[in-house]
């Protein structure tokens, strides 16, 4: 006998649908979408301050602009196959990961080793801050979270931590990456904390997994990601990208 799929996300009957327990009918007049994430991937209703905290993290994750690697990406795949806009975003989602968007998991993890870090030694969070700056410059490794190639001082990171300093959700999460921006403009150079630095801190401090540090962001963008393939079909005409090339391989030769 085949072993059944098990899931405790989302149950159905002929006549209702319940997430985690919810009728989704109760939802859908009572929450809003960030709380429904929360409930989908937390497996609880959020608090009013926790969800409007994953809103603004979905906000901050939403665009980039069209020259961010998975809008530019999904685009070029729309001037080349306007017939799916699936396969569009689909091919904008793949192009999210270590580099772009996705190091927000690689931050948490980073987070998560500083605080255990600090409570093993009895040392201060910026103490132990200092030691990973050192120690992932020593092994020639670059730290999750930190740096943008736009911004000098990336927009979201004090509105989010201002919010969860608010909400008085702010933890050891938000507190370390503060203590590794000072660290890392003390030992290496200035360097911003990005999104994925940010939305990870946040994203610690409510409770959640690593792995949402990349989940999160993949929810937001695809919001993003919709509007760029429907603006690149209403605006503008089929295989209109073209990239620069310059050709730099051997010159023309005979085939003897």
């Amino acid at each position: 006998m085949v072993e059944p799929w098990r899931t405790g996300i989302t149950t159905y009957d002929e006549t209702n649908i319940w997430i985690r327990g919810y009728e989704v009918g109760s939802l859908m007049q009572r929450a809003s979408f960030a709380e429904t994430i929360f409930l989908l991937h937390a497996g609880r209703m959020p608090g009013r301050e926790e969800g409007k905290l994953l809103d603004a993290i979905l906000i901050s994750s939403a665009d980039h602009g069209p020259g961010s690697p998975s809008a530019a990406t999904a685009r070029l795949a729309c001037s080349g196959n306007r017939g799916s806009v699936s396969s569009a975003i689909a091919a904008g989602v793949l192009a999210i990961g270590d580099q772009h968007g996705g190091a927000g998991m690689a931050c948490m993890e980073l987070i998560a080793e500083g605080t255990a870090l600090a409570k093993a030694e009895g040392i201060p969070l910026e103490a132990a801050a200092e030691k990973l700056v050192e120690l992932y410059r020593s092994r020639g490794e670059r730290l999750a979270g930190m740096g943008h190639r736009k911004h000098s001082t990336d927009p979201r990171k004090d509105v989010l931590f201002g919010m969860a300093d608010e909400f008085g959700l702010a933890g050891d999460g938000v507190r370390f990456m503060l203590a590794l921006e000072d660290a890392v403009a003390k030992k290496i150079k200035p360097l911003p904390i990005n999104i994925d630095g940010v939305l990870a801190a946040v994203l610690f401090d409510l409770g959640f997994p690593p792995i949402m540090g990349r989940l999160i962001f993949i929810v937001g963008r695809v919001a993003g990601l919709s509007a760029e393939v429907a603006e690149e079909l209403a605006r503008e005409k089929a295989m209109r990208i073209h990239v620069p090339v310059v050709y730099d391989g051997p010159p023309p030769r005979d085939l003897s």
